[in-house]
């Protein structure tokens, strides 16, 4: 036993030590293997098809495949969750949209917390809503649908892809700052909000660009302003928001999350795999089609964006007493 003893206990501490270094060599090996992106929406909107193209890229980066998974649910609650409990490896990663920052705000309890549980790896794309009305309302321009709610209280109805949706708070903020009331009306989708928008039943409605773009083009929508900070080069004779309400900015920005309690080091190899796929041309000609633009944060920018945005949807949510419970 004594001997037995004493070489345990020489053994232990080379034990501890392997175990100890374990992620290390994780981390230095990183990829070894594929590398699963969730996407937690149904396919066919901005971040089915931005998070393709940027898987193809990063795989190419990383020399490692990633692989898409859709796990739509919940307004994004389900593919995050299942983020949120996949081992801390660096090989599960969602792209998300702002919906991941409102949600906690929106529910009475999300099964994960998005500081504790998430990760921020980088803040990939930013992009702005559109403005959209229907050919029916007879209205060209954004200042003359702040002049029509204006003398019209009451009467605008505005559709949304639903509650709590991008399009939803963003039309929402449209009214505070312009100081019009206009009647929310959510639909299952942006696909079926855009079909009451044409034929004249809802006036106005807020869209990611890919969504709109078609209508857009085939003149059954009609654009009146777009919602970033500058105005998009898609449509670069299209106004700001801003230009007529000062300070109104939704930037419908994607990023990349991981489960917190990854290594810092594979934390540090996919910001740096992310940072040199935003940069390929491919990838940035193939996202302008869509008046997406890569972005590329660093961690600790990524872990600040997050928290400020956290910030801003949460007043507008609850100034305007949205909820989905």
């Amino acid at each position: 036993m004594n001997i037995a003893g004493a070489a345990l206990r020489v053994l232990l501490p080379g034990m501890v030590g392997c175990a100890c270094g374990a992620p290390a060599v994780l981390a230095q090996n990183f990829p070894s293997r594929p590398i699963h992106l969730i996407l937690p929406y149904a396919p066919g909107g901005i971040i089915e098809f931005a998070g393709r193209t940027l898987a193809q890229k990063l795989g190419e980066v990383l020399g490692q495949p990633v692989v898409v998974e859709d796990r739509p649910g919940a307004g994004s609650v389900v593919g995050v969750d299942y983020v949120a409990r996949a081992a801390p490896d660096g090989y599960t990663i969602v792209l998300v949209d702002p919906a991941f920052v409102a949600n906690p705000t929106l529910h009475a309890s999300l099964p994960y917390d998005i500081f504790k549980n998430l990760v921020a790896v980088s803040i990939v794309a930013t992009a702005p809503e559109v403005l959209v009305v229907g050919p029916q309302l007879g209205v060209k321009t954004h200042a003359a649908l702040l002049a029509y709610g204006r003398a019209n209280p009451g009467k605008l109805y505005y559709a949304s892809a639903g509650i709590g949706s991008v399009p939803h708070l963003a039309a929402e903020l449209w009214k505070a700052q312009a100081g019009i009331g206009a009647t929310h009306v959510p639909y299952k989708g942006i696909g079926p909000a855009f079909i009451d928008v044409m034929s004249g039943k809802m006036q106005m409605a807020f869209s990611s660009l890919p969504a709109a773009i078609p209508f857009i083009g085939k003149g059954t929508l009609v654009p009146l302003a777009t919602t970033g900070l500058k105005r998009t080069a898609m449509y670069p004779d299209l106004p700001t928001v801003s230009e007529l309400l000062p300070g109104y900015v939704v930037d419908l920005w994607l990023g990349i999350y991981g489960t917190a309690g990854t290594p810092p080091d594979v934390l540090a190899a996919l910001n740096t795999g992310l940072d040199k796929a935003l940069h390929d041309e491919q990838l940035k000609t193939a996202f302008a089609k869509f008046g997406i633009a890569p972005r590329g944060t660093t961690l600790q920018e990524g872990a600040a964006f997050t928290k400020d945005e956290y910030e801003k949807w949460r007043k507008v949510i609850l100034d305007a007493h949205i909820t989905l419970d």
